[in-house]
């Protein structure tokens, strides 16, 4: 990799002002002063420092989101708030992304990331990997519901869903549960409901698998993951 991109990839200024580092003698490899941009390093093994303090090369980031209602899961929109304008300057250098998406009253967790290949691999039908959401429903949810959703329901434009696991956790005109689905369908969730003659009040999405959403994070907050949790989602990811 040429010094100056990889220095314009952790934050260091834009080409031009990573150029001028490199002419000002700020920059070194290995203990040696690098003065041209194109020069070849190995950011694995190569020690790059700016006037003298290391350089620390992290190719990918992974955040937690704590997504709040009102927010739209895109990169950008020239109208509404997306949930990358919430992140700080410092960690937008590497053009993260959503992992999936939260419609724009959903709330709950979410994963930024810019690391392509496991966002893939989380969001293919193939892993099946479970997203369990909390939801408050308008009106009863019964046994006869779980039913349905566990060998799968068909949506208003015909699409039969794969089975889904309902959990009850209280019944009534206003209900509560979880429901686990595999896939993710435009409005997934609201259109099942609605499928079964029942609309969403509330929808929160608290886990990917296992990787739970971290209650300590107010709405709008978020953190990076830890090594443990980067490993699991690797390793949820790793099944066929």
């Amino acid at each position: 990799m040429r010094i100056d991109k990889l220095l314009a990839n952790m934050g260091y200024g834009s080409r031009k002002e990573v150029k001028q580092l490199l002419k000002k003698g700020a920059v070194s490899q290995n203990e040696t002063v690098v003065k041209d941009g194109k020069q070849q390093v190995d950011p694995e093994k190569d020690v790059i420092t700016i006037f003298e303090e290391q350089v620390i090369y992290k190719p990918f980031v992974y955040f937690m989101l704590h997504k709040p209602s009102g927010v739209i899961t895109a990169t950008e929109d020239s109208r509404e708030t997306t949930v990358i304008d919430l992140l700080e300057p410092d960690d937008l250098v590497l053009n993260p992304f959503p992992v999936g998406r939260l419609d724009k009253d959903t709330e709950g967790l979410l994963l930024i990331t810019n690391d392509g290949k496991l966002a893939h691999q989380l969001l293919s039908p193939k892993k099946n990997v479970g997203k369990t959401y909390y939801a408050e429903i308008e009106g009863e949810v019964t046994e006869a519901d779980i039913q349905d959703f566990a060998v799968g329901v068909t949506l208003d434009d015909g699409y039969l869903t794969k089975p889904a696991e309902l959990e009850i956790i209280t019944s009534g005109e206003q209900s509560k549960i979880h429901v686990t689905i595999t896939e993710g369908k435009f409005h997934q969730v609201k259109r099942m409901f609605e499928a079964v003659d029942k609309s969403v009040l509330y929808l929160k999405r608290i886990s990917m698998g296992e990787w739970k959403l971290d209650e300590a994070l107010e709405k709008g907050e978020y953190r990076e993951l830890t090594d443990e949790e980067l490993s699991y989602l690797s390793t949820l990811t790793a099944k066929k």
